[in-house]
């Protein structure tokens, strides 16, 4: 009888989604070697330097079964580096460590990809769902969906299961970008233009995310899949930051502006994605994960209060 614990590399891993992750991992019998791209911490680390497709995974990979994939390039301010390195990190690097995942025998590779690779909206349309045709947007989504066809090109035949997760905004403790603006100006009580938004948005909680990928390496599956992953719950901009206030123990402070001004200002400000994921819909259909027996281990409302209560990690 072979008692051998299964070993995960994640990449990643001292990042906010790793540092969620990984414990989710390990308390659940799994042996998780980090990919870190310094001096390891512990002895399950493996210092890989930075993400390319140069990059020697040999020794990261000995004896791994599954990779859980999270590490990425996601802002960059100068356009033209941004493409070189997009391409660089985001696609051949990933390209390149599902092929010597191959090369290692790993059985599963998890890819966390991104909602943009079907647009920041529905704009009118039905809630989006995995066999859409993609209508990637920026560069980061752009680059999330040339590595999602790299990898579906790479599965078939190659006894390694590839499984790839769009999340939307991801929140929790430690979590950056649109939810600490968010979060600093509930707690701060910044007025924010929200007071008649009617949207409705997708979010993710980061220890969904991290239960839902554990309960996707313990279950059967095809060569390639694509999960849309988020909360159960899909609640408007307004409401998200109302119960983000409740959770802080707090009252929002929002007021009116006319949506075609606030627009045109965020626009000539070169912030239009700022104005889609404020005022615009984005929709999930979550039949799929549903169909799978997953259940989310937590609520929206447990997740904020999470968010906010644990030091970020």
């Amino acid at each position: 009888m072979n008692d051998r614990r299964r070993t995960v590399l994640v990449t990643g891993a001292s990042g906010f989604v790793g540092r969620h992750v990984v414990p989710e991992l390990a308390q659940n019998d799994w042996l998780v070697r980090r990919a870190v791209r310094t001096l390891p911490l512990d002895a399950n680390d493996v210092a890989i330097g930075s993400l390319s497709p140069a990059t020697d995974w040999r020794a990261a990979l000995e004896g791994v079964d599954a990779v859980v994939h999270l590490a990425a390039r996601v802002h960059q301010q100068s356009d033209e580096q941004a493409i070189e390195l997009y391409r660089n990190v985001n696609i051949e690097g990933t390209l390149h460590l599902a092929r010597s995942a191959v090369a290692a025998g790993v059985r599963d590779f998890v890819f966390v990809s991104t909602i943009l690779v079907h647009g920041r909206s529905n704009y009118g349309r039905p809630p989006f769902r995995e066999d859409d045709v993609l209508t990637p947007r920026g560069l980061y989504g752009n680059s999330k969906a040339a590595a999602e066809v790299g990898l579906k090109e790479i599965a078939p035949g190659s006894g390694m299961r590839v499984t790839v997760i769009r999340p939307p905004l991801i929140y929790g403790a430690g979590a950056k970008g649109n939810f600490a603006l968010l979060k600093r100006a509930v707690l701060n009580r910044m007025p924010l233009p929200l007071a008649y938004v009617k949207n409705r948005r997708a979010f993710l909680s980061a220890e969904n995310l991290a239960s839902f990928i554990l309960h996707r390496l313990s279950q059967p599956g095809s060569d390639f899949d694509v999960f849309l992953v988020a909360d159960r719950e899909q609640v408007s901009t307004r409401e998200f930051v109302e119960r983000l206030a409740r959770a802080a123990e707090t009252s929002p402070r929002l007021f009116w502006l006319p949506p075609p001004l606030l627009k045109m200002s965020l626009t000539v400000g070169g912030r239009k994605e700022a104005y889609d994921s404020l005022f615009a819909s984005l929709e999930l259909d979550l039949s799929k994960i549903a169909s799978t027996g997953w259940q989310q281990p937590i609520s929206l409302d447990e997740g904020l209060r999470r968010a906010l209560s644990r030091i970020d990690i």
